[in-house]
């Protein structure tokens, strides 16, 4: 492996309808799909008003509310020793050419079913930025249970298509740490905002600096789906996910000793990827 935590072999674990450069090599180019033909209205998210503007002249600005940006959350310094413990780990080939380390409870989505696994708590270099996280009131008693490190390499064509998070067992804030590159996080909206007159898909796009942290709740969250486009990968980047559990999870929650069982093992920062 290299000093970056590259693979030597180019190998790809694609599945179904997601692809990346190299199966794309590999199996020939595939079909444009139906939605890259699609009326899209474009617009910017502004973290200082949040506001989502119109790039358009005639398209008009509307409240984008459920996404909080904190820059220059980590240190530059900060970011290179987090990146160096990351490097040391495995990491393992995922979906439409990423690169991935868990550090959370195995969890079966469809059956609704979770176990301890492997898991062995969040790494210990996340202690310090959690309790970081604390200082702002949007992150005020969040508590992750689970961390996930992703890979994207441009010469991969890495990328992650426009997803709801699940919201059965992950709690209301989605977390995010961004490193080593400037990115865009990409949110869409399939049916459009038919009482701004866009009938058509929406895309806001959100600019994400390099080191920047941030967090989506609320509609954000919950209504509008987010997507790192393979265009928006210029560097290597890497991010950090952290997610807290549902209500579901809590006290007084159907599952709150299970709950309770996941953040004490997360919570001692001893973690290793499972």
């Amino acid at each position: 492996m290299a000093p970056d935590g590259r693979d030597d072999e180019i190998s790809c674990a694609c599945k179904g309808i997601r692809r990346c450069l190299v199966c794309e090599k590999l199996k020939g180019k595939v079909q444009l799909e139906a939605s890259e033909s699609k009326t899209l209205h474009h617009f910017l998210y502004d973290p200082e008003t949040r506001l989502a503007a119109g790039k358009d002249a005639e398209a008009a600005s509307f409240p984008f509310p459920g996404v909080f940006l904190w820059e220059n959350f980590i240190a530059e310094d900060e970011e290179k020793e987090l990146i160096s413990t990351m490097d040391q780990d495995v990491w393992k080939q995922s979906q439409s050419g990423r690169r991935k380390q868990d550090f959370g409870p195995k969890v079966n989505f469809k059956k609704r079913k979770v176990r301890v696994g492997g898991f062995s708590g969040l790494p210990a270099l996340s202690q310090k930025l959690v309790l970081r996280m604390h200082q702002e009131p949007t992150l005020a008693g969040f508590q992750p249970v689970e961390q996930c490190n992703l890979d994207y390499q441009p010469e991969r064509g890495a990328a992650i298509d426009p997803h709801l998070d699940d919201s059965w067992l992950w709690g209301e804030r989605l977390v995010t740490i961004n490193m080593l590159s400037d990115t865009t996080l990409t949110m869409s909206l399939e049916q459009g905002l038919p009482e701004l007159g866009l009938t058509g898909e929406v895309h806001v796009a959100v600019p994400l600096p390099r080191r920047c942290l941030v967090v989506l709740y609320g509609e954000a969250r919950h209504r509008w789906k987010h997507a790192i486009h393979r265009e928006d990968i210029h560097e290597r980047r890497v991010c950090s996910t952290y997610r807290e559990l549902s209500a579901e999870f809590l006290p007084r929650g159907q599952h709150a000793d299970l709950g309770a069982q996941l953040l004490n093992i997360a919570l001692n920062f001893q973690g290793s990827p499972v």
